[in-house]
């Protein structure tokens, strides 16, 4: 069965030469190894069926959990930010915006994947990132005092009616609404049937709670309806009754004990549940809101009221029947723990009675049954009012095998004449050891890197500023001192400008912004650092560009006031007036400051500024008693 491999288009082999051997046939197969591919397929066909049967079995556990309810994302068409951001950035920011075009194309990438996010915490986590950068694209692009001409539009996740602003407003608080149901259908996706996955349910409504609620209180005038506060706040305590739900799940997962304290236990966490419901459906039926939720939901939220406070009754109904006080049981115990089940005792009744008295024992405890079994029907019946409820086939299934259960408990009782009973079964008061709350957001914990980082600090270079456009200095050093200091953080600020010296009379101005140094940017470089690349030069030449702020006040760093006989002053404006003087003295002509000064002058009448000094007008007489401004210099100031 083996042969020789010869090359292709060789001829026959001498008798002497050697060829290497190819393997046996794979298609002459003996025996043995025809039973082994009989066994491998056999045993494929084995696993296969014990998959299906675990898929199944799986399926069979997953339908005893009530369906819950997960909010829809938000749609939205397309936004172009392309040219509205360009023209802004050449305009505003006087730079290249064909540089930026990346930065943006990066930006219309993320909002186009918000719009359809993984149900993980991947999306959540992307849906955050966008969030965050919005904030980084607000203080960049949008000023206060117009409108960028981007439109904005967002779909109501009820009614579908679309909503358009001109603002980033609506986009972020629709972000945030979708991060919130985004959370919402991870809870629902959970699986049920385990304890890290009930763990999971609880933890994402309780974070789509907060979410919603977070949205309410800082967007409190957003144009969709599905975002007013009414609206946010019915789904934020349906959020809550979901996750009240999942920890009920939660405990009863691996089995509820027939044992007295187990059973009183149950009965009073299944109670809460059933009473967070109850204010869900009350709040979903009042106006406005009734008119926009969906049937369903409220009715399910009536559902799951009725039900859950049926079980309560059903488990008192059980400690009742099934568990009479013995010799062997802690009497004072079970009182405290019967005084703490109800509100109010019945009439007629006491929590001794109760221990003791066997007829009046199981007369409450038939009265339990029976308001179990009215609110099982309430709960089918309120079912069948729904055609989309009807339809779910797993909840049905639920409502009827709980009826069943507690029709069959009030038939096993020994037949009485009930009809001379009066006992009216008593509110079960709800209690939960483990109560659910908001969790509030934490959106600073998804960093992100603001996109337009090279515009420079967002602390100076943001749309509320407005800027000249960059000037060219070139100058030098006389005496190997620049004539001014440098002050501030990122970028570095031009302070206690001499007049006389090289870089003023090209025209330098008091509190410049220098933004490269020979060329090279230096937005984001601190005193330290432009310093070195100045001193780097030595005698030669300096070529730097520098803008001036509009905007003086929102311009100057708040580390260069100094206050005086109770007065804000600016240092600059002090060191200002002392140039003049210098002027007077050395009859030099330089570039005037008409303009710096002027502004302040005109302005000064205003309430207390940080500009409106004045001792800073020429020709007064406090600015000629003024001592060296070089004292109130703090740490972070250099001189070179």
């Amino acid at each position: 069965m083996t042969d020789a491999l010869l090359p292709r288009g060789a001829a026959e082999p001498a008798p002497d030469r050697c060829f290497f051997r190819k393997g046996c046939n794979p298609l002459a197969e003996t025996g043995r190894s025809k039973l082994q591919n009989q066994r491998a397929i056999l045993n494929q066909q084995i696993l296969k069926a014990v998959r299906l049967r675990a898929g199944a079995e799986n399926l069979l556990r997953e339908a005893f959990s009530i369906p819950l309810v997960p909010l829809g994302l938000k749609e939205t068409k397309e936004v172009d930010f392309t040219i509205p951001l360009k023209d802004f950035i050449l305009e505003h920011y006087s730079e290249d915006s064909s540089e930026y075009e990346d930065e943006i194309a990066d930006l219309m990438d993320l909002r186009q994947a918000c719009r359809t996010p993984s149900r993980d915490e991947a999306g959540i986590e992307m849906l955050i990132s966008y969030f965050n950068q919005l904030g980084f694209i607000e203080n960049r692009f949008f000023p206060p005092t117009r409108h960028m001409g981007i439109l904005f539009t967002w779909y109501d996740s009820f009614t579908g009616v679309p909503v358009c602003q001109q603002n980033l407003s609506l986009e972020k608080a629709s972000i945030l609404f979708n991060i919130g149901a985004l959370y919402t259908q991870i809870g629902t996706r959970c699986n049920r049937q385990t304890q890290s996955g009930l763990e999971n349910a609880v933890d994402a409504f309780q974070r789509a709670a907060g979410i919603l609620n977070y949205l309410k209180e800082t967007f409190t005038h957003t144009p969709s309806y599905d975002m007013s506060p009414a609206m946010l706040s019915v789904l934020a305590k349906m959020m809550l009754a979901q996750a009240q739900e999942c920890v009920f799940e939660q405990i009863s997962l691996p089995g509820i004990r027939n044992e007295f304290f187990t059973l009183v236990k149950m009965a009073q966490e299944v109670a809460k549940v059933g009473e967070v419901y109850m204010l869900v459906d009350t709040a979903m039926n009042q106006a406005p809101v009734k008119e926009n939720i969906p049937y369903s939901w409220s009715k399910l939220a009536q559902i799951k009221s009725d039900h859950y406070k049926a079980l309560a009754h059903y488990f008192v109904a059980t400690i009742l029947s099934d568990h009479k006080l013995q010799s062997t049981d802690d009497e004072d115990q079970q009182e405290k723990i019967w005084s703490q089940l109800y509100d109010h005792m019945p009439e007629g009744l006491t929590i001794l009675t109760i221990l003791k008295d066997k007829v009046q024992r199981q007369q409450l405890g038939k009265a339990h049954l029976r308001k179990a079994l009215v609110y099982h029907e309430d709960a089918l019946r309120a079912c069948g009012l729904c055609r989309k409820l009807r339809n779910i086939d797993i909840l049905q299934e639920i409502l009827t095998v709980a009826h069943k259960r507690s029709l069959l408990k009030y038939a096993q009782q020994e037949q009485e004449d009930d009809f001379l009973s009066l006992i009216q079964a008593p509110d079960i008061l709800p209690k939960t050891e483990h109560k659910v709350d908001m969790v509030s957001p934490q959106l600073s914990k998804v960093k992100v890197k603001d996109f337009f980082h090279r515009l420079g600090p967002l602390s100076v270079f943001s749309a509320k500023q407005r800027w000249t456009a960059p000037r060219t200095i070139c100058f030098h050093c006389e005496d190997g001192k620049l004539g001014f200091i440098l002050r501030g953080g990122a970028p570095v600020q031009v302070h206690s400008l001499d007049p006389i010296c090289s870089a003023a009379s090209l025209g330098l101005k008091e509190g410049d912004y220098i933004i490269s140094v020979e060329g090279m940017d230096c937005k984001w470089l601190g005193v330290n650092e432009v310093l070195e690349k100045l001193k780097s030069k030595g005698e030669q030449d300096i070529e730097i560009q520098v803008i001036s702020c509009q905007d003086t006040t929102a311009s100057m760093h708040s580390k260069s006031a100094t206050y005086s006989v109770g007065m804000q002053k600016t240092y600059s404006l002090i060191c200002l007036a002392m140039e003049e003087d210098k002027i007077d003295h050395s009859k030099k002509t330089t570039t005037p400051k008409v303009p710096f000064l002027s502004w302040g002058a005109k302005n000064r009448q205003k309430a207390a500024s940080t500009l409106c000094l004045p001792s800073a007008v020429a020709g007064s007489s406090q600015t000629k008693k003024l001592t060296s401004p070089f004292t109130l210099l703090n740490t972070e100031s250099s001189l070179y």
